[in-house]
């Protein structure tokens, strides 16, 4: 599949940043910046330096983070809606339920909750016999 230019750079660009080289060399900055205080008297511009270049970093990383966080967020709703369409059991209604109003999902929370409720009920009385191998797994 094309990426445009965009798609591509910020690909890399928050590959990048989110690596131990990127972390490094912001953390060397900081500390080269801060060993400079002496030299320009800890005088107002050399303080402005680090305070705009790190405000401007700030605001172009939120967009990058962003754009990754979509893309993340919509390819696991698309492999959520293929098991949920693969389980001849599940709730088909559920595919685009990302669509839906806060207050809808709210709703529909409250009677998973109200259902799971139901179920650890009726499941004290018989135990699933998977949870002997969670209560394995975790004890």
């Amino acid at each position: 599949m094309k990426n445009n230019f965009f798609d591509r750079f910020a690909d890399k660009a928050v590959c990048f940043t989110g690596s131990a080289s990127a972390f490094i060399i912001a953390a060397l900055l900081v500390i080269i910046w801060a060993a400079t205080g002496p030299l320009f008297n800890f005088s107002e511009p050399w303080q402005i330096v680090i305070n705009t270049g790190t405000t401007i970093i700030t605001f172009l990383m939120v967009f990058l983070i962003q754009k990754a966080q979509n893309k993340d967020s919509k390819a696991i709703q698309i492999k959520l809606n293929e098991l949920i369409k693969a389980h001849e059991k599940a709730n088909n209604r559920l595919v685009d339920i990302e669509d839906l109003t806060e207050d809808e999902l709210d709703k529909i929370h409250k009677l998973y909750e109200k259902n799971g409720r139901f179920r650890k009920k009726r499941e004290q009385k018989q135990p699933h016999p998977s949870d002997q191998v969670c209560n394995y797994r975790y004890k």
